[in-house]
């Protein structure tokens, strides 16, 4: 059944690459494309992951262009200076101040390296840049700010309206990172539906190769971790609702730990409070400064991955968690049900004892598991980067297109 379902994977593979190729194939002349390159440089989350992920996928597979990654500065990591020294990227930061470059100051650069596209990678563009001759594409991941505004201070809230309100309105073409920030773009914004492309994200190429058992057992050994765990990955903050998952274990067996990885807020703090007063201080491990390289053993050596977040954009950890090979549940409400697809199981995000509910079922029927485990797997090849590198491809082409009819 798995040698089944590994062909099964690697032919709906074929067929989107055979599908998105089609476009690739219109692309005639070099095209010198910018991006936003802030997050990419900065950033090793959510963002920064997904700006580095799509850059270096470019450069890759349409090494024909010209790709310039603007930045106010760099960070010093690991992971940066490897993206930084793909082949094909330029760098280029501000000559002079960089204060509100991004905004203003960019536009002026963006003309005199002759830049015929711009994609905004994170919900904002250059102001008057559709007065200009460049073109461009933003991004919207998510306007979680609008949804749920309580999470957002009221400053931030208003300059995160105003910058992705004006890119949606102003630039050529948007990306919608799933159907349900499409929704929201077109209600909250009113912007036509032709204008919006929902083109996916995928997560890094790590997750997509299995650990040796020899590389399991390190990572096993180096965290202590226990032989039965539950995983939840993501920032420790009031919407990703670990509330729900901590209320959720004194329905399980202690022998199933949790273990969670994020970084830390706040929240942390109520958190706590509730481990303490539920009696679940064993039962809950908190691991700290977990190098990325890392990461796909610990997905793949836990029995679930529970993500109650109430609301996201996508849900990157989803993916990371399929192509690990770990079944997934999750909350219902937002796009997470995309991400997992129709094998993965959804609950309320406020619904606790519905939670225990489902992740006892998992943990104690071996064929749902191996359903969700090879079924999940192959959805999540929906999501491989040769055709988002086409699908993105194929948006800035037809933005290109446009310019000349």
């Amino acid at each position: 059944m798995k040698a089944e379902s590994e062909k099964q994977l690697l032919k709906a593979e074929s067929s989107e690459l055979e599908q998105s190729s089609i476009g690739l194939l219109a692309l005639s002349s070099k095209l010198n494309i910018g991006f936003d390159g802030k997050r990419a440089t900065n950033n090793l989350t959510g963002l920064g992951n997904y700006s580095r992920s799509l850059i270096k996928l470019l450069a890759e597979k349409r090494p024909e262009n010209r790709y310039l990654v603007y930045t106010p500065k760099v960070k010093s990591n690991l992971r940066i200076a490897s993206f930084v020294e793909t082949k094909g990227l330029e760098v280029k930061t501000p000559k002079t101040s960089n204060f509100l470059w991004r905004s203003f100051g960019i536009l002026k650069d963006l003309i005199n390296d002759g830049v015929d596209l711009y994609h905004g990678l994170s919900q904002e563009i250059p102001f008057a840049i559709n007065h200009s001759k460049i073109k461009s594409v933003v991004t919207i991941h998510d306007l979680i700010f609008l949804r749920f505004p309580k999470y957002y201070k009221f400053l931030d809230r208003k300059i995160y309206t105003f910058k992705s309100k004006y890119a949606c309105k102003n630039a050529n073409s948007i990306i919608a990172i799933s159907e349900k920030t499409k929704a929201d773009i077109v209600e909250l914004y009113g912007i036509p539906e032709d204008k919006i492309k929902v083109i996916y994200q995928t997560c890094d190429d790590i997750f997509k190769t299995a650990s040796t058992e020899e590389e399991l057992e390190l990572v096993s050994a180096k965290y202590k971790l226990p032989s039965s765990y539950l995983l939840n990955v993501g920032t420790i903050e009031e919407r990703k609702n670990l509330l729900s998952l901590i209320r959720a274990l004194p329905q399980l067996s202690q022998a199933n730990k949790l273990v969670v990885i994020g970084k830390e807020t706040s929240y942390k703090k109520l958190v706590l409070e509730e481990i303490k007063k539920l009696k679940l201080q064993k039962q809950v491990i908190f691991l700290k400064n977990v190098p990325f390289n890392d990461l796909p053993a610990i997905y793949q050596l836990s029995k679930a991955f529970i993500y109650p977040s109430k609301y996201e954009g996508f849900g990157i950890p989803i993916l990371e968690a399929l192509y690990s090979k770990t079944p997934v549940i999750a909350a219902t409400g937002s796009c997470l049900e995309e991400a997992g697809g129709p094998t993965s199981l959804y609950v309320h995000p406020d619904d606790d004892l519905a939670l225990a509910k489902a992740i006892e079922t998992v943990l104690h029927s071996t064929a749902l598991r191996n359903a969700m485990i090879e079924k999940g797997l192959l959805h999540a090849s929906k999501f491989n980067s040769e055709k988002i590198t086409a699908d993105v491809m194929n948006t800035y082409l037809a933005v290109m297109q446009e310019n000349l009819n």
